[in-house]
């Protein structure tokens, strides 16, 4: 009977998904200025856009993205950088375009984008997480199912491995006891990254200091407060020294790393009531930091003032799992979770009145003003979500029902919000 009745539930769940994706690909065409679709082999967990554009001409521009495999019975896992070729703004979008068997879907007009693998990189496990080091894009630090942190120069290896090749990171970052996703390259320090894992600890490497030839390094640095699994760390993006990190037991903390890792964090506080499980610090505020959980929300924090926090935003209906401030603009945010939805939120439209029902944005009646726009493209739980710093309003998206997504917000929807 239990079973029974769980079935009936799941096919109810599945019912109720389909009719909102319907209901979202009617309504794509009026809410996008870029929407691109691509069914990946298997999900990637991680996603993140790499600097700059491979080239561009008056109709299209190429960019690199950075990608991983979450693969199911045993199948090689792969780092995957793929290029993603982007119509310009010359012309509406085409639903038309889009295809049912595959779903997938691209473009402006009669210049459909296109996203292809260019290069595969063998790897032990999953991908938890991939990032590219801001000082040198050719060297990607992953999160593995092991405690160990890879690094690879994407330049010396080939475009495709070889039939039943093995795993050959040119680094191993040493120092976790067990496997995580929190990881961050310094955005001012050459070579230095940090990680959190599930056995509690914050790793700190410079891989610039490995003088040796071995392909081993081990932590110069390792932080413990957290009570619970780090989910997450991130460095603060205006103070060289600073990182923050959040964890399973609530708290978010502030670390300095000129100071000895023993002396614990220059600043703590309970985050939220439930796991806290992303951090993001604003690229334009020297003090404003967001954190996801799993109790739906978004918080503000001032890092100046971590005692109460500065501002909620409610809107998931499910754990948040990603946070990610524009580059661009120092109001607007982005959040992802297990409610298959990424929300797009504009702290400059807090005090306006609650706004009302918008079909097929998934925006709710009363929903909280600051909440700009709901992407609805994906039918899974939204893993990743990376914006895109050559191009304004464009996001990457990644989910478990296999979907890659590259979409802009449109320019009617972010221009009305921005008005007074």
């Amino acid at each position: 009977m239990v079973k029974e009745d769980e079935e009936m539930a799941d096919e109810q769940e599945e019912r109720i998904v389909n009719e909102e994706y319907k209901i979202w690909k009617k309504n794509s065409p009026y809410l996008y200025d870029l929407l691109i679709s691509h069914a990946l082999e298997w999900p990637s967990l991680t996603v993140e856009w790499f600097p700059g554009q491979d080239g561009h001409d008056s109709n299209i521009s190429k960019q690199k993205l950075l990608l991983g495999t979450h693969t199911s019975d045993e199948q090689q896992n792969y780092l995957l950088i793929v290029e993603a070729t982007l119509p310009l703004q010359d012309s509406e979008f085409d639903s038309s375009y889009y295809d049912d068997e595959r779903k997938e879907v691209g473009g402006f007009g009669r210049a459909p984008g296109k996203i292809q693998t260019i290069q595969q990189i063998s790897h032990d496990g999953e991908v938890n997480r991939a990032r590219f080091m801001p000082q040198n894009s050719f060297l990607l630090a992953t999160k593995t199912v092991h405690a160990e942190v890879y690094v690879f120069d994407y330049s010396k290896h080939p475009s495709k491995p070889l039939p039943g090749a093995k795993c050959k990171p040119d680094l191993r970052l040493q120092g976790h006891e067990a496997e995580g996703y929190g990881l961050a390259w310094s955005p001012f320090c050459d070579g230095q990254v940090i990680s959190g894992s599930d056995d509690r600890k914050i790793c700190l490497w410079d891989i610039k200091g490995n003088t040796h030839s071995e392909n081993c390094l081990k932590a110069s640095s390792v932080y413990m407060k957290h009570d619970g699994v780090v989910e997450d760390v991130a460095w603060h993006m205006r103070h060289v020294y600073l990182f923050g990190s959040v964890g399973d037991d609530k708290m978010l903390c502030i670390w300095d790393t000129r100071k000895p890792p023993g002396d614990g964090p220059v600043a703590m506080c309970r985050a939220h009531d439930a796991e806290v499980n992303c951090i993001s610090f604003n690229p334009l505020n020297d003090w404003l930091l967001a954190t996801g959980s799993t109790d739906r929300m978004v918080a503000l924090h001032d890092i100046r003032q971590m005692s109460t926090r500065l501002h909620t935003l409610e809107g998931h209906t499910h754990d948040v799992f990603s946070v990610n401030w524009s580059p661009k603009d120092e109001a607007v945010l982005a959040s992802c979770g297990a409610d298959r939805r990424l929300l797009v939120w504009d702290l400059g439209r807090a005090g306006r009145p609650r706004v009302e029902e918008s079909e097929g944005m998934g925006v709710e009646d009363d929903a909280p003003p600051e909440l700009m726009f709901v992407h609805g493209g994906h039918t899974a739980k939204v893993s990743d979500f990376a914006w895109n710093h050559s191009s304004d309003w464009v996001i990457a998206s990644v989910a478990e029902d296999n979907i890659l997504q590259v979409w802009q917000v449109g320019e009617d929807i972010h221009t009305e919000n921005a008005l007074p």
